[in-house]
């Protein structure tokens, strides 16, 4: 399906705003930092929901909804003042390959991030001159890691200079950071411009790209990514990440 530049354009449009509505909350895992009020509840909540977020949607939501029991409900107050002990005392987490040595492990990086690194926000702040986050995803990255961790933990946080397409962390950073008119995405990280934001690219959004002309590549990598990026930037400089939705309903609801 090859559309003019203006028509594509005025059909993602309204598709991204069809789909970019309270609505679809009920059925993403955004639901779960949706329940928090303060930024750093919100951050902790998004990034380990957002972590685990493959396979079944409603199994990702159960999924997360667990996690956030052993957090008690209070996601900033447990990284702050958890100890070994307390994640020792975790005696069951599975979701897909993601266990509980992997859930430990996070947690336990999440306190070193919040204790050391200014958070989840310090930790993925891109530096002022890049036109991408995946550099700051690479950074971010290795803070993560730089405490003695299991080497499988390693797997779930992607890393884009590997070839990655990451798509779990751009969502979450499009949870973070983008600017939403409809009541969705939080915009909590106003330091950083939407326009540097990249769409979380999966088996559906890149489907439906490839048959909108947006996207040659067959492999859902980096590369990609860039090459959507660089198709999304023209129809809206501005916020390209808009357009996930659009894609990702019209996979995921429409069938396309």
């Amino acid at each position: 399906m090859e559309l003019s530049t203006d028509a594509l354009r005025d059909f993602l449009n309204e598709k991204s705003q069809q789909y970019n509505h309270p609505d679809f909350i009920s059925s993403d895992p955004i639901q779960i930092p949706k329940q928090f009020d303060t930024k750093e509840d919100i951050e902790i909540a998004g990034f380990l929901s957002a972590i685990i977020a493959w396979g079944n949607r409603a199994s990702i939501i159960k999924s997360a909804s667990n996690i956030m029991d052993i957090l008690g409900n209070q996601p900033h107050d447990y990284i702050l003042n958890s100890t070994p002990a307390d994640w020792d005392a975790i005696d069951h987490f599975v979701h897909r390959t993601f266990n509980i040595i992997d859930l430990r492990y996070c947690l336990q990086a999440l306190q070193h991030l919040y204790k050391n690194h200014g958070g989840l926000h310090g930790a993925l702040r891109p530096k002022a001159n890049e036109a991408f986050m995946d550099d700051a995803i690479g950074r971010f990255r290795s803070l993560f890691f730089e405490i003695n961790h299991p080497k499988r933990t390693t797997k779930h946080i992607a890393n884009p200079a590997k070839g990655s397409a990451a798509k779990r962390i751009h969502m979450f950073l499009r949870w973070m950071v983008r600017q939403d008119n409809n009541g969705v995405d939080f915009g909590l990280w106003t330091d950083i411009s939407s326009s540097i934001l990249s769409c979380p690219l999966d088996v559906h959004t890149g489907n439906i790209a490839r048959k909108l002309g947006l996207l040659k590549r067959k492999q859902n990598d980096q590369k990609a990514v860039r090459e959507l990026d660089e198709q999304l930037r023209i129809l809206d400089p501005k916020d390209p990440v808009k357009y996930d939705f659009a894609l990702f309903g019209l996979g995921v609801f429409e069938k396309f």
